[in-house]
């Protein structure tokens, strides 16, 4: 039987890969994966793979002459790549130290996990050490909260009705979006050949509920922080009226949410 806190991380995995997948991030990967230079037979590594969005994209890309591996410290997003994948090598891990040998992969990709790294330098020194000579790195990280959309109004709202502590986690994927100070982590951590693009993406939410039951249900419980159900209703309430300014004439909520994608390359031999 699983204890209660696995079972909260893989609901909260589920609802994450359920809302906030189509949502936001199932668009990025066929940018990351050209920013990388995926192609047929390639083996390639997706770093901080969540519930395996990338990673699927991945395989279909590659073809059965290619592999794809995820690796991921979350026990509950694992869980729910495994049940949507099974064929996929899916390994418990962080990047700070990966669970491979040097020069395995032709491409890496990380799609919106950096933020998160505890040590991010050393993090992209493992992930040039398992790429081969000459294989391609490329990393998806959002732009800054103030250049997003709607989402300034939910941080704001959560920290009024929640706390700090909810807050910062709705902020926490936001704090690389200086371009410079970017490319720095990565030139620093002997990534070459670096570069920066910025792209716009469409968040596109069935509606408002959807939106922000995502963030409450989805994201806070995989940041650790578990809301009340009463809260959450409050919450949820009060959004109906705080981000009404973002509601298509179909009732979507749609809004755009622009990120960076940096790539680099192995030093070759």
């Amino acid at each position: 039987m699983q204890d209660a806190n696995v079972a909260d991380h893989i609901a909260g995995a589920r609802a994450y890969e359920n809302l906030h997948v189509p949502a936001l991030f199932k668009q990025w990967c066929p940018r990351v994966l050209d920013a990388a230079g995926v192609s047929v037979g390639d083996r390639v590594l997706d770093v901080a793979c969540g519930t395996g969005v990338l990673a699927r994209e991945a395989a279909v890309r590659v073809g059965a002459g290619g592999s794809v591996a995820g690796v991921d410290p979350g026990r509950g997003m694992l869980a729910v790549a495994k049940e949507l994948v099974p064929h996929i090598e899916w390994r418990e891990g962080t990047a700070e130290s990966l669970p491979y040998p040097d020069r395995l992969f032709d491409a890496v990709c990380c799609q919106f996990g950096f933020m998160f790294f505890t040590d991010r330098s050393l993090a992209l020194r493992e992930m040039i050490r398992v790429l081969k000579p000459g294989g391609k790195l490329a990393v998806a990280v959002w732009d800054s909260l103030e250049n997003s959309e709607a989402y300034p109004v939910e941080v704001e709202l959560l920290e009024r009705l929640a706390g700090v502590a909810a807050a910062n986690a709705l902020r926490a994927p936001f704090v690389l979006g200086n371009k410079d100070a970017l490319a720095a982590i990565f030139e620093e951590s002997g990534v070459e050949s670096v570069a920066v693009a910025t792209h716009n993406g469409t968040a596109r939410f069935p509606s408002i509920r959807t939106m922000v039951e995502a963030d409450l249900r989805g994201w806070l419980p995989v940041m650790g922080v578990l809301l009340k159900e009463e809260r959450i209703q409050k919450i949820l309430e009060e959004a109906e009226n705080a981000l009404a300014g973002y509601v298509s004439d179909d009732g979507q909520v749609v809004f755009n949410s622009p990120a960076h994608i940096v790539t680099g390359v192995a030093r070759a031999v």
